[in-house]
């Protein structure tokens, strides 16, 4: 049993959609959604749940860039652009808008499989950084929190740092809680308190 990918082909010319869903089944197992117009993308995208976007746009403004853009759902999944001619300063924009790949000169049915899987490898790539941050952010939030949490025990008990830090970790096993969570209600009900 193969994993098909599941495919959204945005392109208003009927005849160039056929060429695309044909070069796609042809180059890998997929399951192909072609929307001739953007009219409620974002919902019939959403409702197809793909692993990848496709769209072709002929000559996009700045507009219909960030209407295609968040429709498709750039964070959610990998999004390439096709383009028919370079318009001044929409590449910077829709990269910075999330899409994986921005192509110039148009959807070519024989080289869509290569841009597809750059999209998407490069969107792996980008989604891995972005949760690393999120982790990264999430654990100094918590350091900062606790390293709070001790200096109110220092001045409260009359402890240094070392034996401040060992209550709140006694007190985080005791009650099967993490030693940030301990910490965050401490200083929660230092602040109610006043």
């Amino acid at each position: 049993m193969t994993n098909e990918l599941r495919i959204v082909v945005v392109e208003q010319d009927q005849d160039r959609a056929l060429a695309i869903v044909d070069a796609l089944k042809d180059a890998c197992a997929c399951d192909v959604l072609v929307i001739a117009n953007a009219d409620s993308l974002a919902r019939r995208v959403a409702a197809f749940q793909p692993d990848i976007v496709l769209i072709d746009i002929d000559n996009p403004t700045r507009d219909m860039l960030e209407e295609m853009t968040l429709a498709s759902g750039p964070l959610e999944r990998p999004v390439a652009m096709f383009v028919s001619s370079e318009a001044g300063g929409l590449a910077q924009a829709a990269i910075e808008a999330g899409v994986s790949a921005y192509v110039v000169d148009g959807l070519s049915p024989t080289r869509v499989k290569s841009v597809m899987d750059t999209a998407i490898a490069r969107f792996s790539i980008v989604r891995q950084m972005r949760e690393e941050l999120a982790e990264t952010r999430r654990a100094l939030e918590e350091r900062k929190v606790i390293d709070r949490a001790k200096g109110m025990l220092m001045k409260a008990k009359g402890i240094d740092e070392e034996a401040a830090y060992a209550l709140l970790r006694k007190t985080a096993m005791d009650r099967g809680r993490r030693v940030a969570d301990v910490a965050e209600a401490l200083v929660t009900a230092a602040g109610l308190l006043g």
